[in-house]
């Protein structure tokens, strides 16, 4: 009752929500861009204002009705030119009056999360009634710069290689998860066609509604004022009918690689990053409904919690809200000012200063001798204290600043502090009396910063790194930062507030007024400025921290994924000069053929390169990877005079550079151990060097994915979020390329898709004890194998006949293992019609649940199981696709589009496919340049070794990586398949760049980008 809702003051500020996830990470439009995208706008306001009738359903509608009225009546249309001038339409937070249809305008910002203080309970009570009413699939056309998932996916470029070999096949079947549910029993994965077919159909834009079921719970375990679908469709800027299919997938327990590969029509061909995406919110929002939960349960026990407050605490939908609201009543921290004066009961004051101030006289509350109220000076303070806490928890009041502040330039500034440079001076006069040490360190760390001893950056354009920069600088005590807010937002804040939002309903006296006044700038400089510039610092920290993550996570994707060199020995070195190099020769099947230690640095050079030629002539070695730490250099540089000598004909020997990051770190870990128990640990990682250039996947899983070296300010970005990020990667990477289930690490299996540390074990003892697997379905026979587990790892895991021929002669399997599981799971249903033959379609990526729909469909086009791969398939699968579409064979076949293109891949893939052989592989060469060579204009190819924020490190052969700096990666030197979000470039990928400059000193490499080599 003491606030007046204002609908048109709300009405006429559209507020461009600051907590956006991506408002700082994207650059400004230009002024044009942004005029052109706001233009259509009023007529879209008109538009909402005519549907909120019709869209309301149920609870409440003729309260949402009668507010509407309200809003041509106000008088205030002044404010409505101020509109146009914003950037982008953001997020408005429903005001006073309710807003049911506020959802299509908060669509307009990809990244808009809910910020404090707005009046949600109004528009949330009609949001259920949105979801049926609405064209939700619609919604994310109002998102700037495109269709959000299009956008995702061009952005993006989950490494799944579409363009190549159409693994966009790897679509899902469109089941329903219900059925899936009443069959998990026997492993059973049949659907009714007619359920594929609605999924396939929402594909293109129908809605499917989320079951009620899944719906009850998600409101029982958030109970909270939002809808948990509308909200992340919001944030994600993905559509509503998506968003909930990902999150009922995910509340089955699904994994992304199983859901981007088999239920592709369900999350309308999002790649695998888009889905995380999705998936990062929902848990971001789960865990705020649970502190939200925490909050209340502990302002309960403290007796403080009212009914407005709960109100507040579940209307907020980020942690940043909810310490702003939270923050006052906290234990520990000192009872606010407007706490106390509540104490003294002075809140019945506030009230009527702001609904009946002509019968407010504040002597009636002055009582002599009680602190606080012992003069009508004290009484006013006291009032202006609870009104100043009033405002700064204002929705409306909170929209409102936050909206001038977009409107204005808000820079953040950093300074070298006065500490750091106390220090530097210390330094100095330590270093003249020659005392280095841990001062001299202290002192290069100060000198790291110097770039941000004197920078302002606007707030929408500074980017990711500088942020992270400035962070570390700040922590480490360096650098002093704060966000300059311009006084312009002061003054139109105080005027908007004392004549609008915060004027008394009828005439107050001049010391009222004055009270009022006060109270507003109060607020404003004690509360409000410190909750803006925390909010800033917080959404500018997320951003940046996404954004290097987004960096580890592709990087790391293209590491992994480096084209294998089968077929070959290969020479492992790890170089070294005291103790020598450390040698091992691998097998073409990477096994360990020999191990040595060879002094190439010291005297006798001769004899040790004898030795290196009779072990290369003995085992047929061509290949030779080098690591590329200490003595590199000097070690490539004797292996090139060897080479350039033709030391080792008859042989064509060739060597190359790899990264041996994590190598040593591998070798001691209890995995090493396991694997080479005998070894000394510096031979260890000499096989390590080794094997990650025959296969680089299969070795690199076996190291923790933050000790790669890709990437930067990994110190600087959340633990948790960064390992949760890599580790999806792996498993997604690992899950995509598959596994042979009969020679692959028990280390490998467990990044499959579905198992774990426990499940790979109880596969590799199955192995061990019954021999190999000669189908998928002896998996079901697995202790721990589920059927939820067997659904989600059965597509990744191959069976190759070569693998397991000679055990099948010698193993029994069936009769060994059938009764087993039997008795062990009393499910003697799962074990009996084990089959024992092997099926060709195992060694495909056609999930066991599409077994059927591939038969029907080989007995299409007259061809059979044993043909997979051959010439003759993929010419009678070519011809019947030119006769009939692909959408019109999957009608036939009673299956979704995405599937068949699925089975299609599956069938006509060779034996043996390997989506990596399309990935660059190692660069091998016979020759060295050094830094001195280089000219400024030379034209190189190199190999890019690392990506971070502000640029890409290319490996052109000198012994030093060059920089390309951002600024030189532009579009038009890109292939448009590239052409997405950050740098671009990733790990291993060939280009052509041009000596900018060379800087032999400081050993520095300036490169231009030419073109990506593909």
């Amino acid at each position: 009752m003491m606030r007046r809702p204002r609908t048109t003051t709300a009405k006429a500020v559209k507020y461009k929500d600051v907590d956006s996830d991506l408002s700082f990470s994207q650059t400004l439009s230009s002024d044009d861009e942004d005029s052109e995208e706001w233009k259509p706008e009023p007529k879209t306001k008109a538009s909402r204002q005519t549907t909120r009738a019709p869209a309301t359903g149920e609870k409440k509608a003729a309260v949402k009705r009668v507010a509407k009225p309200k809003e041509p009546k106000e008088p205030k249309v002044p404010k409505v030119p101020k509109v146009p001038k914003e950037p982008k339409p953001r997020t408005p937070r429903k005001p006073a009056a309710g807003r049911k249809t506020q959802a299509t305008a908060l669509q307009k910002d990809p990244g808009a999360s809910g910020l404090a203080g707005t009046k949600r309970k109004k528009s949330d009570e009609g949001e259920n009634d949105d979801k049926a009413g609405k064209g939700e699939g619609e919604k994310p056309k109002d998102c700037p710069e495109a269709g959000p998932s299009i956008k995702m996916k061009e952005e993006r470029l989950s490494f799944i290689v579409s363009e190549a070999h159409q693994a966009d096949g790897w679509a899902g079947e469109g089941s329903s998860v219900a059925k899936k549910e009443e069959m998990e029993e026997d492993f059973t994965f049949g659907e009714p066609c007619l359920k594929k077919q609605k999924t396939s159909s929402a594909c293109q834009g129908q809605q499917t509604a989320l079951p009620s079921s899944i719906a009850h719970a998600l409101r029982n375990e958030l109970n909270m004022n939002w809808d948990l679908i509308e909200v992340l469709s919001i944030l994600t800027c993905v559509e509503r009918w998506v968003c909930a299919n990902i999150v009922k997938l995910l509340r089955e327990e699904n994994t992304v690689p199983f859901m981007v590969r088999y239920r592709k029509e369900m999350i309308n061909q999002m790649d695998a990053d888009a889905v995380r995406d999705v998936q990062l919110v929902y848990e971001e929002l789960g865990s705020l409904a649970k502190k939200t939960q925490s909050v209340i349960q502990t302002l309960k026990k403290d007796g403080v919690l009212t009914a407005e407050l709960e109100q507040d605490l579940r209307n907020c939908r980020s942690a940043d809200e909810l310490d702003h609201v939270y923050s006052p009543y906290k234990k520990g921290s000192k009872l606010t000012k407007a706490r106390r004066a509540k104490a003294l009961g002075l809140e019945e004051a506030a009230s009527k200063l702001m609904e009946a101030p002509d019968t407010l006289d504040l002597r009636a509350w002055v009582k002599p001798g009680t602190e606080g109220l012992s003069s009508v000076e004290e009484v006013a303070t006291g009032v202006e204290h609870i009104l100043a806490d009033m405002i700064a928890k204002d929705p409306e009041t909170l929209t409102y600043v936050k909206t001038s502040c977009e409107n204005s330039f808000v820079t953040i500034q950093s300074s070298v502090s006065k500490s750091a440079l106390k220090e530097k001076e210390q330094g100095k006069s330590v270093k003249d009396q020659k005392k280095p040490g841990a001062q001299q360190n202290k002192n290069k760390d100060v000198d790291k910063f110097n770039l941000y001893f004197d920078f302002t950056s606007n707030i929408q354009r500074i980017q990711p790194h500088q942020t992270l920069a400035i962070n570390r600088g700040e922590s480490l005590k360096i650098l002093t930062v704060k966000v300059n807010i311009p006084d312009r937002v002061k003054s139109d804040f105080t005027r908007w507030c004392i004549n609008n939002r915060w004027r008394p309903k009828t005439f107050a006296r001049g010391e009222l007024h004055a009270i009022i006044k006060n109270a507003v700038e109060d607020s404003y400089k004690r509360l409000i400025l410190p909750f803006l510039t925390r909010s800033y610092r917080t959404k500018l920290t997320s951003a940046a921290e996404k954004e290097s993550i987004a960096l580890f996570v592709r990087n790391l994707r293209q590491r992994l994924l480096v084209c294998p060199v089968r077929g070959c020995v290969i020479l492992g070195v790890d170089p070294g000069y005291r103790h020598g190099c450390k040698l091992a020769i691998l097998s073409p099947t990477s096994q360990i053929l020999h191990t040595d230690v060879v002094y190439l640095h010291n005297s006798g050079q001769q004899k040790e390169a004898e030795k290196l030629r009779h072990l290369m002539l003995k085992y047929s070695c061509t290949k030779v990877v080098i690591g590329n730490g200490t003595a590199c250099r000097e070690t490539e540089s004797f292996f090139a005079d060897l080479i350039s000598r033709r030391f080792f004909q008859p042989l064509d020997l060739s060597y190359c550079i790899t990264s041996e990051a994590g190598a040593s770190i591998y070798s001691v870990s209890p995995e090493a151990v396991k694997e080479m128990p005998d070894m000394d640990p510096n031979l260890r990682s000499a096989v390590s060097i080794g094997r990650r250039v025959q296969d680089p996947l299969a070795e690199l899983v076996k190291i923790d994915p933050k000790h790669i070296g890709i990437g930067t300010y990994q110190h600087d970005v959340s633990a948790g979020a960064l390992k949760a990020a890599l580790d999806s990667v792996v498993q997604e990477c690992v899950s995509f390329v598959g596994v042979d289930i009969n020679i692959c690490s028990e280390t490998l299996m467990r990044h499959v898709a579905g198992l774990n540390a426990g499940r790979a074990r109880s596969i590799a003892e199955w192995r061990e004890q019954n021999g190999s697997f000669i189908n998928r379905e002896q998996l079901k026979l697995v202790k721990g194998m589920g059927p939820k587990t067997y659904q989600q790892c059965a597509g990744f895991i191959r069976i190759n006949p070569q693998t397991f021929d000679s055990a099948q002669s010698t193993h029994h399997h069936a009769p060994a293992v059938s009764g087993k599981p039997a008795a062990k799971k009393g499910k003697g249903k799962a074990c009996v019609n084990i089959p024992t033959s092997f099926n060709p379609l195992d060694q495909t990526c056609i999930h066991p649940e599409s077994y059927h729909v591939a038969q029907r469909f080989l007995s299409l086009v007259g061809g059979s199981a044993d043909q997979i791969g051959s010439a003759g398939l993929q010419q009678c699968v070519e011809n019947k696709v030119k006769t009939s579409s692909v959408e019109e064979l999957a009608r036939t076949m009673d299956t979704t589009p995405e599937t068949l293109k699925l089975i299609i891949d599956g069938l006509t893939q060779p034996p043996g496919f390997d989506i990596r052989q399309n990935f660059g592989q190692a660069d091998f060469k016979r020759g060295i340049v050094s830094m001195s060579d280089l000219r400024v204009g030379a034209v190189l190819t190199g190999r890019v070794d690392n990506t971070t924020l502000f640029g890409a490190f290319v490996d052109i052969g000198v012994g030093r990586s060059g920089l390309i700096h951002k600024s030189n990666i532009s579009l038009d030197k890109l292939p448009v398949s590239q052409r997405r979000r950050s740098l671009v470039l990733g790990p291993g990928e060939r280009v052509e760049v041009r000596v900018l400059n060379v800087d032999p000193q400081r050993g520095r490499i300036g490169l231009d980008l030419i073109r990506v080599l593909q």
